[in-house]
């Protein structure tokens, strides 16, 4: 009777030892590579920042095409299932050396980095949405022809997918671009989402999303998981064009501390949403946001997230993830030769495009050398360009920071300026953004000329044609413009009046301290290069035997 309980006792005792000797199943290990922001930015490029432990900063050239691709097979060596995401802006405000071929060595450049997925971001519409969608599908037919296809006789398009979740075709409701992505990896089905900043019509020229709706960033994301969950889906990841601060290092272990819009968006996401890779703001971070791993990668490829991701291996949902962000110094990563061999063919073509005269200038330089006033004749050329190709945004006046300007406009036989004349003037790749300021304003961002200055002028702006006043250095930081001496085309400014001016991305964001240009309304991004802008300017006045550089006005 009494060896039953016993005998029960015992199976019992073993059943949970043998139990215990079994080892749990081991997690999934996915490895995410993000990009956010490359910009066309083919070549390395300055990159200032104090590493893990070092007491002062250091400078080198990082990020580009040939060091992404060395970085990215090293790792893939390490996991040959490794995913790579990005979150927009792969594509505009870019270099010459991508910019002249209508952005196609930038998509070439992903397709063999071996790009998954990729968020859409502001500047993939500034040409256009026919031309966005060229660049996905592939195709010659473009509204810019002197560009598309010209690098070689046909284009493919994306081997990525873009993605848009919250961009829709206002006529047809259907989003523009997929909204999500599944990718299957050891057994897991990853979901990706892509979404846009929902302001993307404040820093885009209206033609460029007519017929477009952009949405809610978090509603339309939050909107795919049901689907996602659907075909399978246990893991979830955002790629996002959109973005915020922090003082907080770009290394720096769940930095706390992540300020602006993406910090709204985060906190109405869906709670199988974790992990949230961010764009737009150009800033190295990897942050936690009410329990969620949110990350960015500066730009230009300077920085790679590498994001690793532990799946149970049962529920397939995700358990543990960690994230780095890694500097691509290019003396750490040897380029792939099918990359070495792309971008040599890219710049030997280039460098002929580069050669091209442009037109015929009237003087052998324009000096960007300003007078004691802090007026350059080069200063003159740039603003009164940039106002020529906003001319449609209404603009009536330009600025140009002198940082911008990196070189004299030199010329060669007959006074003619060639592209890469041009190009060396204005290399950044800057786009034109066009705004609203009062009277008020206008007076006030003229005085902080000197905000940072002994009055040398060295922080003067350069000004177009159609603004003029007088300042004296005599008067204190503040006080400096002569009182009623400030006009636009002659006629005094009134404090209450709105002014159109058009500035440079970089001005336009509050550079150099003109924070004025900061609180400007109506902003516009008109995805206008100031390069082109230059570029278009001396051409017409040269065909119209009237050489630009010979025509300006000394005294503004």
């Amino acid at each position: 009777m009494i060896l039953r309980p016993l005998v029960s006792s015992l199976v019992l005792a073993l059943a949970l030892a043998g139990c215990a000797s079994t080892p749990p199943a081991p997690g999934i290990e996915i490895n995410l590579v993000a990009l956010n922001d490359f910009h066309g930015n083919l070549e390395p490029s300055k990159f200032t920042f104090t590493p893990p432990g070092a007491a002062a900063p250091v400078t080198l050239q990082a990020g580009g095409a040939a060091a992404m691709s060395g970085a990215l097979a090293a790792w893939r060596r390490e996991d040959p299932n490794l995913v790579f995401v990005a979150a927009g802006d792969l594509i505009g405000a870019s270099p010459a050396l991508s910019s002249m071929w209508a952005d196609e060595p930038a998509i070439e450049a992903m397709n063999m980095l071996g790009l998954h997925a990729s968020s859409l971001g502001n500047h993939e519409f500034d040409p256009g949405t026919v031309e966005l969608l060229r660049q996905q599908n592939g195709g010659c037919v473009s509204p810019r022809p002197d560009k598309a296809c010209q690098l070689a006789p046909s284009f493919g398009g994306a081997k990525f997918q873009y993605l848009g979740a919250n961009v829709l075709v206002t006529q047809t409701g259907k989003t523009l671009m997929p909204a999500t992505s599944i990718v299957d990896v050891k057994g897991v089905k990853v979901g990706l989402i892509g979404a846009v900043l929902k302001d993307t019509a404040s820093v885009t020229t209206a033609a460029a999303i007519a017929g477009l709706t952009f949405q809610d960033e978090a509603a339309a994301i939050n909107r795919t998981i049901p689907g996602l969950r659907a075909a399978g889906a246990t893991v979830f990841v955002v790629l996002i064009h959109e973005g915020g601060h922090t003082k907080e290092a770009f290394h720096q272990i769940d930095c706390s501390e992540l300020k602006g819009p993406i910090v709204g968006i985060v906190g109405k996401l869906d709670p199988a949403i974790r992990i949230v890779v961010s764009g737009h703001s150009h800033t190295g971070y990897q942050c936690k946001v009410d329990g969620r791993l949110v990350t960015q990668a500066d730009m230009g490829g300077r920085l790679l997230t590498r994001i690793k991701m532990t799946v149970n291996p049962v529920s397939k949902v995700l358990s543990d993830v960690t994230v780095k962000n890694e500097v691509i110094n290019p003396d750490a990563y040897p380029a792939e030769p099918k990359m070495t061999a792309f971008l040599a063919n890219v710049r030997a073509r280039s460098t002929a495009v580069l050669g091209k005269p442009v037109a015929t200038l009237g003087v052998p330089l324009v000096a960007r050398k300003g007078s004691s006033a802090g007026e350059s004749p080069l200063g003159d050329l740039i603003t009164d360009a940039i106002v020529a190709a906003t001319k449609a945004q209404g603009v009536q006046i330009g600025f140009m920071n002198n940082g911008g300007i990196r070189k004299d406009l030199e010329s060669g036989p007959g006074n003619v300026a060639t592209f890469g004349n041009v190009q060396a003037v204005l290399p950044f790749g800057n786009t034109l953004v066009a705004m609203d300021l009062t009277g008020a304003q206008l007076k006030a961002l003229l005085e902080q000329q000197w905000s940072k200055s002994d009055g040398d002028g060295g922080s003067v702006l350069q000004v177009s044609s159609g603004l003029s006043y007088r300042w004296d250095s005599t008067l204190p930081v503040g006080a400096r413009v002569v009182p009623g001496s400030v006009k636009v085309n002659g006629v005094a400014v009134e404090d209450g009046k709105t002014y159109r001016v058009v500035a440079n991305n970089f001005l336009a964001e509050g550079g150099d301290t003109f924070t004025i240009f900061g609180k400007g309304t109506r902003r516009v991004d008109t995805g206008i290069r100031d390069l082109d802008a230059m570029l278009k300017y001396l051409a017409q006045h040269d065909k119209a035997g009237t050489p630009s550089a010979a025509r300006i006005e000394r005294v503004r």
